[in-house]
Parts: structure tokens; C-alpha cells; sequence
């Protein structure tokens, strides 16, 4: 549930700032494949529009066993981005919906699946802080997905999503550093469900940039919630225009 590019630090920029457009390819161990693309439109001196958007293409996703794509979820969203610091410091926060089932739940026919697929599934206010200077990059983000339909009746699922990475710049094409994210279920209205952490992720990250915005970062290391079993990898390739 990741809301800009996951981790990707945003490089300081000096000059005069312009409108820029990124797309990405992204794949982790828990939420599969999922490509997204973010926009930058200047609208003052420190000031920007920002939108989002993330194509969920993980089945499980829709919760419909059969999922043909008329559930799969869907996430678009708008903000500003306050550029500070010399635009060394940049704060983001945006709202988005999601589409689809998985927060609000749908509707389960005779059989027992789910099904109907809703527009404005949920809703996710979140806040993206990046720092980036000549050594030093840093990446902070927090979203709550909160369920917009179903929430006073049928069964609908509350997110909270979050990660925070600092890394080295070893060089202006090469970095490294630290990773930790946190999913975590706070709302939960299924007939004997109960909330809990999902997944706690700890590890090293590393990332090389190439000129005219390409970049790929890949990040691996230990899932440290109780209970769990296994590591987490994930890796983003992309290119900022």
C-alpha cells in the first residue's frame, strides 16, 4: 500500500523546478506485483500538485477466487509538496481511494465469495516526507486505508501502512542504507476476526541512479513480527521525466 515510490528518495534540485512525471515497476513479498506513477506540477515558489497512482494486480486483492480484473483493486490519489530546505526537504501529504473489495468488503452471495466490487472502496490520507542532500538520503511515509463502504454493517478491514529508510549517496549514481516497515491491521469487522500486525520488515537497502531519472533499488532482509516466518525482498525500477 504504498502510496509514491516505495523508498525512493527524492534528489535535491537547486534550480528552477519543473513539472515531472515517474513510472515504476514494483514486486515485494507481500503485496506481488504492482506498478505505480506519481506526477509534479508547480503551482508557487515552494509549492507543488501532486497525484498517484497504484495498480494492485495481486488477485487475493479483489477476494474473489475467480477474479477476472472487475475486482482487482485500484488506487489513485492528489496532494501538495512543500519544498523546503532548499529543496533538500520535501513534505507531501495526499489523499486517496482506493477501488474494489478489500477494505470495504463487498458483498457475499449465497455461495459464500465475495463479490461487487466497489468504487471508492476506502479512503487513504497519507504524509511522504523525503531528504536528500550531497551524502544523506531519507524517506519517511505513513497511510491509513480506512474503509469508506460497509463500515456501520458488513464486514470491512482498516490498514495502517508505514516505513521510514535512511541511506549513504556513495556517489551520485550509488547508495545503501536501512529499511523498516510496519503493516499493520487496526480495524477489523469480520465475524471473528481480530486485528493485528501484519508484517514487520527490517533490512538493507541498496540503489543505483543512472542519468535522465532511470533508477533501481532492491531491498531484503527479516520479517521480525512474532509469529512469522520467512524474510521480505522487494525491488522498484523506474524512470523520473
Amino acid at each position: 500500500m504504498c502510496m509514491t515510490l516505495a523508498g525512493i528518495a527524492a534528489p535535491a534540485v537547486a534550480q528552477e523546478r519543473e513539472s515531472s512525471y515517474t513510472v515504476a515497476l514494483n514486486q515485494d513479498s507481500f503485496f506481488g506485483f504492482y506498478p505505480t506513477f506519481s506526477g509534479s506540477i508547480p503551482t508557487g515558489e515552494k509549492t507543488d500538485f501532486t497525484f498517484y497512482g497504484i495498480f494492485w494486480t495481486k488477485p487475493a486483492f479483489g477476494l474473489n477466487p475467480t477474479n477476472t480484473g472487475d475486482d482487482l483493486w485500484t488506487e489513485f490519489g492528489v496532494g501538495v509538496n512543500f519544498n523546503l530546505a532548499d529543496g533538500k526537504l520535501k513534505v507531501k501529504p495526499q489523499i486517496g481511494l482506493t477501488n474494489g473489495a478489500l477494505l470495504s468488503g463487498g458483498s457475499v452471495n449465497a455461495a459464500g465469495v465475495v463479490q461487487g466490487a466497489k468504487f471508492a472502496d476506502g479512503v487513504v490520507p497519507s504524509l511522504t516526507v523525503n531528504y536528500a542532500d550531497e551524502k544523506v538520503e531519507a524517506e519517511f511515509y505513513a497511510g491509513y486505508y480506512a474503509a469508506l463502504r460497509n463500515r456501520g454493517g458488513d464486514a470491512a478491514l482498516d490498514f495502517l501502512h508505514t516505513w521510514t529508510n535512511v541511506g549513504y549517496k556513495f556517489s551520485d549514481k550509488a547508495s545503501a542504507g536501512l529499511h523498516y516497515e510496519l503493516l499493520s491491521n487496526t480495524r477489523n469487522t469480520y465475524p471473528g476476526g481480530s486485528t493485528a500486525r501484519v508484517y514487520q520488515w527490517v533490512g538493507p537497502y541498496v540503489q543505483f541512479s543512472l542519468p535522465k531519472g532511470f533508477y533501481a533499488r532492491f531491498t531484503g532482509g527479516a520479517d521480525v513480527e512474532s509469529g512469522n516466518a520467512g524474510d521480505f525482498y522487494k525491488m522498484s525500477i523506474g524512470m523520473t521525466f
